[in-house]
């Protein structure tokens, strides 16, 4: 990913130094677990430990050899450790046992990592849906205004999409928390299955059974979580962006006052252009998801039509996640909120918002439901077409004022009323003893 759009944090998971540094761990460590079982000298494994080591340039030069880059990884660790320890480096093992067990460790890290920032911004959400829990505003379907909402709950709301994401990501990493060290085509031909839990036990991934490769729908599934977690940051960005149209108003992404330009030509513009970056960021992620998927079906016990694809898709997901949300988390923080602008924009349809409640009214009086929908459809089109409020063309209809008292309308017409379940969902985002421990598994770091 480019540096634009990649914290520190994250992409330093995906170095090459860290890569490399991944795979040596996941060798040395087999030698440890081949020395624990007594089929490596113990003075060996010990000088595999202290000697082994790579230069990430020597690896890429030896690869213009070798074409293969697990095979120069492997050379030029070997010359580090010198004869005879050196005999024990790699023995035994397949290019995937070490690719795809160090890939799974960093894929584990990287999770735990995405789950840390989805918590800051839950934490960061959970506050603003306080904040704004009663500050009234209409609710709008099809872009359209519906009935009175808070804005709170609809920040609540977010909370709980986000937690469903992150469900996403603690099964994703439980998916890719997994090794395996079983050869060519994962018979445990020359590496003995005591071996692989060796490694992974140290790694704090879990043995899986596998072909030559860990089977890709694990990776799909990673993907999945990361494209998830980008679909939804992309609907309440999406959401800001709207709320901010000028004819709307009503909320706006934090804008460095004095200091940031909206626009090259115009000195007016204050464009939402933070959620748009995090809109078609977005797409960047799904993209990535489809190639995922591609990747799941392989050759018999393996190919390597995957391997190119995940050089770039997982990373560069991983990173994009990441980015995202603490992007967003930041939005989240700062974002305007104009609540007499939702209060103005509430009235501007006239009371139209409040339909519902006179029509519920007119069928408890007495009044058929079609015969009631008929009278409050056409006082509301009355309403919009003459630009008059809704509740005088109710007063003005014999029909309605038969059926309904005007104190029976005044009930109808309560913001208060209208709005006294929107707080129930509050209970719903203090849930949180679900949460998992985000300490990261393993005790090895690259």
């Amino acid at each position: 990913m480019i540096p634009r759009y990649s914290l520190p944090e994250m992409s330093e998971l995906f170095t090459d130094e860290a890569r490399l540094a991944t795979w040596l761990e996941v060798e040395i460590l087999a030698v440890e677990g081949r020395a624990a079982l007594g089929a490596v000298p113990d003075e060996d494994a010990a000088e595999v430990r202290e000697k082994a080591a790579f230069d990430v340039k020597a690896v890429e030069a030896r690869e213009q050899i070798t074409q293969h880059d697990v095979a120069a990884f492997v050379d030029v660790v070997q010359e580090a450790i010198g004869s005879p320890a050196a005999g024990w480096f790699h023995y035994g093992l397949t290019s995937s046992d070490v690719v795809d067990t160090a890939q799974s460790a960093t894929l584990t890290r990287a999770c735990t990592l995405l789950l840390a920032v989805v918590d800051a911004l839950d934490t960061v959400l959970v506050a603003r849906a306080r904040e704004f829990a009663t500050t009234p505003m209409v609710g709008r379907t099809h872009g359209i205004h519906a009935e009175p909402t808070t804005f709170g709950r609809k920040v609540a709301l977010w909370v709980l999409q986000l937690r469903r994401d992150r469900d996403r990501l603690v099964r994703a990493r439980d998916a890719v928390a997994v090794g395996k060290l079983s050869g060519a085509v994962g018979t445990y031909s020359n590496v003995e299955p005591e071996v692989e839990t060796f490694v992974c036990d140290r790694l704090g991934l879990t043995p899986a059974p596998a072909t030559q490769v860990l089977a890709r729908d694990r990776h799909a599934e990673f993907l999945y979580a990361c494209a998830s977690l980008g679909a939804t940051i992309e609907s309440f960005a999406m959401e800001i962006r709207h709320l901010q149209r000028t004819e709307v108003g009503e909320v706006s992404e934090p804008f460095g006052t004095g200091t940031q330009k909206g626009s090259s030509a115009m000195p007016h513009k204050r464009n939402p252009v933070k959620c748009e970056q995090l809109c078609g960021l977005a797409r960047v992620l799904r993209g990535n998801l489809q190639a995922g998927m591609e990747n799941v079906a392989l050759w018999h016990e393996r190919d390597i039509s995957h391997s190119s694809v995940e050089r770039v898709v997982l990373a560069d997901s991983a990173t994009l996640a990441h980015y995202m949300t603490v992007r967003f988390t930041k939005i989240a923080q700062g974002m305007v909120v104009h609540d007499k602008r939702m209060l103005e924009n509430l009235e501007a349809s006239f009371g139209l918002v409040f339909s519902q409640p006179v029509l519920l009214a007119l069928v408890a009086s007495g009044v058929t439901r079609d015969d009631a929908y008929r009278l409050v459809q056409a006082a509301a089109t009355r309403s919009w077409e003459e630009r008059r409020p809704f509740r005088e063309m109710l007063d003005a209809d014999p029909e309605v004022s038969a059926a309904l008292s005007g104190a029976g309308l005044d009930a109808c017409f309560d913001l208060d009323r209208a709005l006294s379940g929107a707080q129930r969902i509050f209970d719903d985002i203090d849930d949180r003893d679900d949460l998992d421990d985000l300490d990261e598994p393993g005790g090895t770091s690259a």
